[in-house]
């Protein structure tokens, strides 16, 4: 069974940071790639970003490029999430996927295995 925990989030004002973490088990994580995806209320959940199974490809939103980036450490089973400059509009619940592809993916479908999520609030 897989398991992915969130941690990290909380309440920070803008243009503060955050550092994301999901810790992954019971996979072959350092095959797999993961992705960042958050939904806030009343939304649909969106990608955010994503990295491959070696960290080499990155893909990242246009509402967030240049202010997150996504990285892993394999010997950890862990992929972090280090968010700076952050806005009122990336206030959500932010989720980690993953699954048994290699490769980085932007689709919500794409993903079988998700972790219960971790609240991020920015304040004005």
């Amino acid at each position: 069974q897989v398991q992915l925990v969130e941690s990290g989030g909380g309440l920070v004002q803008a243009g503060g940071s955050l550092r994301l973490s999901c810790a992954v088990s019971g996979r072959t994580f350092n095959n797999n790639g993961v992705g960042w995806f958050r939904q806030a209320p009343g939304k649909e959940r969106e990608f955010v970003a994503c990295i491959s199974w070696n960290g080499a490809i990155t893909y990242y939103a246009d509402s967030v490029k240049g202010r997150f980036t996504i990285s892993r450490d394999n010997a950890k089973n862990t992929v972090y999430l280090q968010m700076n400059l952050l806005k009122p509009l990336d206030t959500a619940l932010y989720y980690c996927a993953t699954d048994d592809l290699p490769q980085p993916r932007t689709e919500v479908y794409e993903y079988s295995f998700w972790g219960q999520g971790t609240q991020v609030t920015v304040s004005s």
